[in-house]
């Protein structure tokens, strides 16, 4: 990468940290500290840990391709300037409803489509790959710290203060978005942003709909357990801030966990791994329902929990690129995003809910039920080879799409061809033994008419 693309991915993947952590820190922190406020009740912790997740879900597309029209910038600052003010918000919250029409607000900030549409925007294409990799890991990265930080803070400082540091953050990565990260021509990538036209065929595409059902249920997991999960803690004597000595070692076994399940994949992603991460979370909220549970129960079903997750997380998105067809990969992963949120709502309601009417031990156990209807889902999917995705420039018509792309198609490792003259774009899947200078000849030399 030359120096340009490392200075966008890296601002950019500090942003995404900052306002990541925004989200995440208030999640091991919230069901203890809420029940300071006067209208307290566990519906309300659940909607209020939850609760970005449904403007988060609803905006995610519509901000995407409102970057298109607008411009990359305006649109993440646009976000930012709303995540910072539902901030600020809640931080002067005296009830639980009003930290509630706060969080709303921070999740309404949705622009993960607009980041990485302007990290796409400002990279070559040979180091594309390698700038949204570079965020990737920073996502990944934001969420471990921020369930590490946001016990030791909010001891320090109060719930007030983790929503004070948020809101400071976004204000602060403001001027990154202004001055450090470049402005570069918008491409308008099927392959980067969603496009209206796919929406309805891709959302129930017969594999796409399995993974965005996983990606759901996955998420209204881990907001089901940090909604459970502090007051449990808190049976064991364990005050907030100690918290963070339950999760770092809890966090790095489940790390080594995905790592030796990543070795056992060899590079693909097989089913069976799936499987045993779907079992893995399944078994944690089974161990977490018991009604006098050991605190080495809790540390093993803790432990499980994060090595399912962890894989699962990591190896959702992949498939989706894998499977979704070339120059859809945009609109795929927009639609994926936004039942990903969507299921971190779900999981505030019903794990909220149903404490609220019965027992936490319940909620554990609706966790593992679900999980274990999950396994239904994924039974049905069908292991596919990951694949690389290819996006070239060339001038053709309507006319000689027809030839080209069969022409296309004898190019050595050529998968999947997708064109968009609209565009002057051929968007391909493609595998390790393709050529790239060919398929480079084909789209330079006359193109016949079909």
């Amino acid at each position: 990468m030359n120096a340009l693309e490392v200075r966008a991915a890296l601002a950019l993947a500090v942003v995404y940290v900052l306002r990541m952590l925004g989200l995440f820190m208030v999640m091991p922190v919230l069901a203890v500290a809420a029940m300071d406020f006067p209208d307290y009740s566990p519906l309300l912790v659940g909607l209020a840990v939850g609760g970005y997740g449904l403007t988060q879900a609803a905006l995610q597309i519509p901000m995407g391709m409102l970057s298109d029209r607008w411009g990359r910038k305006p649109v993440i600052l646009l976000g930012l300037s709303v995540f910072a003010i539902g901030s600020f918000i809640a931080a002067q919250a005296d009830s639980l409803a009003w930290l509630l029409v706060g969080r709303v607000l921070q999740g309404a900030g949705a622009i993960a489509g607009a980041i990485m549409a302007l990290a796409t925007d400002v990279s070559r294409e040979s180091q594309r790959a390698k700038v949204l990799a570079i965020i990737g890991i920073a996502i990944g990265f934001s969420f471990y710290l921020a369930v590490l930080l946001g016990p030791v803070i909010a001891q320090s400082w109060g719930l007030a203060g983790i929503f004070i540091i948020t809101g400071v953050l976004a204000v602060a990565c403001m001027p990154l978005i202004i001055w450090v990260v470049p402005t570069g021509e918008v491409l308008s990538s099927g392959d980067t942003l969603p496009q209206q036209g796919q929406l309805t065929r891709l959302i129930f595409s017969s594999q796409l709909w399995r993974l965005n059902v996983s990606v759901m249920l996955l998420h209204m997991m881990i907001t089901l357990l940090f909604v459970q999960l502090p007051v449990t803690l808190l049976h064991f004597e364990m005050t907030l801030d100690s918290h963070w000595t339950l999760y770092l070692p809890v966090l790095g076994a489940s790390i080594v966990g995905l790592i030796i399940m990543m070795g056992a994949a060899r590079g693909r992603t097989p089913k069976s791994l799936l499987l045993a991460g779907v079992v893995m979370m399944a078994g944690a909220f089974a161990l977490l329902s018991m009604q006098d549970h050991a605190w080495w129960i809790v540390v093993v079903a803790v432990i499980l929990f994060f090595t399912g997750f962890n894989y699962l997380e990591a190896n959702f998105p992949a498939l989706v690129s894998s499977i979704a067809p070339a120059g859809e990969k945009g609109t795929a992963m927009g639609i994926y995003a936004s039942f990903q949120f969507f299921g971190a709502f779900l999981g505030g309601v019903i794990s909220g809910f149903i404490t609220d009417i019965w027992s936490a031990e319940l909620a554990y156990l609706i966790g593992a039920i679900v999980a274990v209807l999950w396994l239904g889902v994924l039974f049905g999917l069908r292991e596919v080879s990951r694949v690389k995705r290819v996006m070239m420039n060339a001038q053709f018509t309507e006319a000689d799409s027809n030839p080209l792309t069969q022409s296309l198609k004898t190019v050595p490792g050529v998968l999947e061809v997708t064109l968009r003259p609209e565009e002057g774009a051929v968007y391909m899947k493609v595998s390790r033994e393709f050529d790239a200078t060919r398929a480079r000849q084909v789209l330079s030399g006359p193109h016949p008419a079909g």
